[in-house]
């Protein structure tokens, strides 16, 4: 399996440890180094490790690289600096999603864009194939990059007394460059994936293995991509490939903060949702609480009470935190309401349910 997967300068590492390895957009990746729960319980109440250096990085440099980002990206862009960064959407015509990704400007004329890792391929060439007329050169720089990322209630504290800089005041999407990390220069960004404090870390492909092996000799737990995803969903952050699709939009997707319809500048799927956003879209996300025994998969069908059905579940699983049952799900707007029951076919049993905020996170 392994040979034909691309791999991170820590996969030895995952060896070593023992790691469980599974392919994952076409990477070797860790699902778990110890079990999923202890290692997502050690993000929400200490500091937990994740190995991201799968994913991928675009450069776009030029003097036209300001207005190009903005014509390919559905955020507002305008006002990014040198120190905050900005979550965004790549839009196809339709205002589908082609990716959802963090953009950092590291300079007037030079951006940076972290996307997912699945995706990273189909991302650059879209992207090239709408350079046209704008002056800017598009590189696929992923392989210069390790990423990790340090997230829990404690990692703020743990990072502080790595770095010579303050920290204590970094928002979310802030970041710095040019900072020191065990003697190696890195971009520390105040991001995650997991709904708790924490940064993540941008450093050179041949730094990664030193930073971690550094993180990992304080009271830091390694995790895996199980923990990676039910922190995540129990904090109601959307997955690309399964709540956001390129026949999803940011309004549909329960991301419309990313899509910015109304400013004057043009960009792709800009037309269609500056219409979603003045008529409202025919979809929305939600998320969902089993009320019987079952866990909700993707895919699975989400009918009104009288079995009539009204959307589907795009992720699902069993919190560690609460013990319950919990999903997104894609459903018709007009049968949104908070706290309406609905029902998940799961398998052959019609298992009742209910429409809770998507952030479930409890402590």
């Amino acid at each position: 399996m392994t040979s034909e997967l691309k791999k991170t300068p820590l996969y030895q590492n995952y060896v070593d440890s023992g790691a469980k390895i599974v392919e994952f957009g076409g990477w070797a990746m860790p699902v778990q180094f110890s079990s999923i729960k202890e290692e997502h319980n050690a993000v929400r109440y200490e500091i937990g490790l994740f190995d991201v250096s799968h994913m991928g990085e675009i450069e776009i440099q030029g003097n036209d690289a300001k207005s190009f980002v903005q014509y390919i990206l559905s955020n507002d862009t305008n006002n990014l600096t040198d120190s905050k960064a900005l979550y965004t959407a790549l839009c196809n015509e339709e205002g589908g999603i082609i990716d959802d990704l963090v953009t950092y400007k590291l300079a007037d004329d030079d951006y940076l864009l972290v996307v997912n890792a699945a995706n990273t391929d189909k991302d650059f060439k879209w992207i090239e194939k709408h350079v046209k007329s704008f002056e800017v050169e598009v590189k696929n720089v992923s392989e210069q990059y390790g990423q990790l990322a340090l997230q829990g209630p404690k990692a703020r504290d743990l990072m502080q007394k790595l770095v010579d800089i303050d920290i204590s005041e970094m928002g979310m999407f802030e970041f710095k460059k040019d900072v020191q990390l065990f003697n190696k220069n890195v971009i520390l960004s105040q991001s995650g994936y997991t709904g708790e404090d924490g940064f993540e870390i941008y450093c050179d492909a041949n730094d990664t293995v030193a930073i971690w092996e550094g993180l990992l000799e304080y009271d830091v737990t390694p995790c895996g991509l199980g923990a990676r995803d039910t922190l995540r969903l129990e904090a109601g952050l959307p997955l690309h490939g399964q709540d956001l699709t390129e026949s999803i939009t940011p309004y549909e997707g329960g991301i419309a903060f990313a899509a910015k319809p109304l400013i004057d500048d043009d960009f792709i799927g800009k037309s269609v949702l500056k219409d979603q956003k003045e008529n409202g879209s025919s979809r929305r996300t939600v998320g969902l609480e089993l009320l019987d025994k079952g866990i909700a998969r993707t895919g699975y069908e989400v009918l009104d009470i009288d079995g009539n059905q009204i959307g589907e579940v795009t992720s699902g699983t069993k919190s560690p935190s609460s013990d319950k049952s919990i999903a997104l799900a894609i459903i018709n707007r007009d049968a949104f309401e908070m706290g309406r029951e609905l029902l998940v076919q799961v398998r052959k049993r019609q298992v009742k349910a209910k429409i809770v905020k998507k952030n479930q996170i409890e402590k």
